[in-house]
Formats: structure tokens, sequence, C-alpha cells
């Protein structure tokens, strides 16, 4: 599953929108490509580049995409040329358009809905990330203050999520992104101040790309969607810095501390490069490329 860059949906704020942290009681915001009839390998382009070995346009499926709705080299991604597909993830948004939107009917046995499929999965997609982040929110104890309006929140979504395929296409899903990063900003604005007290370090929005920032002190810093791509942040203190939509692609977390880093996603750190010295937040797991 992959597709490029510019189409991969990350979150940023106010504008556009990132497997989520573990909460065992949302199991349905994690893939379950089993249940999915392959959206992800159909609806979404990619182009030849060091992320993807072949071209792909929309709405085509891609040449290792299996009868199954399997991937025919999901073992060897990486050494095939495609580690773009390693660093997607839909939080679940395939199997809810698959078995729920679409009833369990395929593009393969219905391709006159092939379409209208290809065109809700992005939309499900974008509302199962922001379900992914509230649910993390609704997790902080810190943000109790908050939790009314996330859960309020959370349950709107959901809901949608359920809605028919001509309600999810005609969503304001940039407006729901603007009103749910509120109370996502407030979230994280009090679970980093109850972490670290006093004045941080602010480095929201900022264009990084490269920086040298070994060893830096950034506990508690907002880096909400910050550009972070290669910059050198081996060794640097990320403890219960805000990282939502923060794109670490090939940044150098070696050494790294990102105990209790606020909204980091599975793949954010996947793009990223790591050892065995990185410390992550719970519910995450270490990518099994990084280095030992």
């Amino acid at each position: 599953m992959g597709h490029l860059p510019a189409t991969r949906l990350p979150y940023q704020e106010n504008h556009a929108l990132s497997q989520p942290t573990t909460h065992a009681g949302h199991p349905d915001l994690q893939a379950d490509c089993g249940n999915c009839f392959g959206l992800c390998c159909v609806a979404l382009p990619f182009a030849r580049s060091a992320d993807f070995a072949a071209d792909k346009a929309a709405g085509t499926p891609c040449s290792n995409l299996q009868e199954d709705f399997g991937c025919g080299i999901h073992e060897r991604l990486r050494d095939s040329g495609y580690q773009g597909c390693t660093v997607f993830d839909c939080f679940g948004a395939g199997q809810k358009v698959s078995q729920v939107t679409f009833g369990g009917r395929s593009w393969r046995t219905e391709p006159g809905s092939a379409r209208t499929m290809y065109e809700v999965f992005p939309v499900v997609r974008q509302l199962h990330e922001l379900l992914r982040y509230t649910a993390e929110a609704l997790d902080l104890p810190v943000a109790e203050a908050a939790h009314r309006d996330l859960g309020a929140a959370y349950d709107r979504l959901d809901a949608l999520t359920r809605q028919s395929a001509e309600t999810l296409l005609a969503l304001d899903v940039p407006a729901l992104r603007a009103e749910v990063n509120a109370h996502l900003l407030r979230a994280g604005d009090l679970a980093r101040a109850a972490a670290v007290p006093g004045r941080k370090k602010n480095h929201r929005g900022a264009d990084l790309f490269g920086a040298r920032l070994r060893g830096a002190k950034l506990r508690g810093a907002t880096l909400r969607g910050a550009c972070l791509i290669a910059a050198d942040l081996s060794g640097a203190d990320l403890r219960d810095a805000d990282l939502i939509g923060a794109d670490l692609r090939d940044a150098e977390l070696c050494g790294a501390d990102l105990t209790g880093a606020l909204f980091l996603t599975q793949p954010q750190l996947d793009a990223a490069r790591g050892d065995a010295a990185t410390r992550i937040p719970g519910g995450l797991r270490r990518p099994v490329h990084w280095a030992t």
C-alpha cells in the first residue's frame, strides 16, 4: 500500500490532515487489511521515486496486489523499492469503507461502485486520523478539562464515518479539522503544561529541514506541523513534545528520547531513522529497519 507523499494526507493544522498509538478501546482505528479490499493499493496514486519503484495512477490496482487483496511483496516492500508503502496507515479507514460504507461489496464484484469507493476512502481516512488523535487526547488524564468537548467531537466523527457515501463526499472536511484541532490544541497545551511548567520552545509549523538539532533540549516543545525532514535530532530531548503533523521523514532520532511525546504516530516513526537507544512512547513499536 502506498502513494505519492503529496497525497499522503498527513495532518497539517487548519488546512490539511498521520498504525496509531494502541488504544485498547479503539481497535477500529487500527488497520485491518484482512477486511479491506486493498483500497490504498488501488484508490491512491504514486510516482516512481525513492519511495516507489513504479508509477501508478489513482484507481489502478498496484501490480503487486493479489486476487485476495493482499500484497504479493508485503514482507520485502523496502527491498523491492516500495518504502513509501511501509510508512502509510489508513487508521482503520480501509475496512470501514469496505465493510460498512459499501457493506462488504468490493470494487471487483461491483465495478460500478469503484469510482465512488475510491473517492470515499480518502475522506474516511481523514476522519479516522482525527479520531485517532482525539482518542489519544481522551487518554490524557491531565487534559480532563478538555475531555467533554473531545468526547463530543469523537462521537460526532465516529457517527460521520458510518454515513452513506453521498453524505461522506459532501462533508466539509477542512472545517471539521479546524473544529477538532482547537480541542486537540487545548489538550496538548494542558498536557505539556502539566509535564513541563514554565515557558517552552515553540517551533509550530517551522521549516527545520535538515536542521542540526543534535542533543537539543525540546522537552515539552510544540513542533506541530513542523518540517523536520532529514533533521539531526540524535540525542535530542523530545519528552512530552507535541509532534502532531511533524514531518519526520529521514529525521535522525538515534538516541533521542520521545517518552510521552504527544500525538506521535507509527508512520512518523517508520519514516524516521533511529536505533536501539531511541526511547519511544508506549503503544508504538520500534521500526524493524532501525539500527540495532
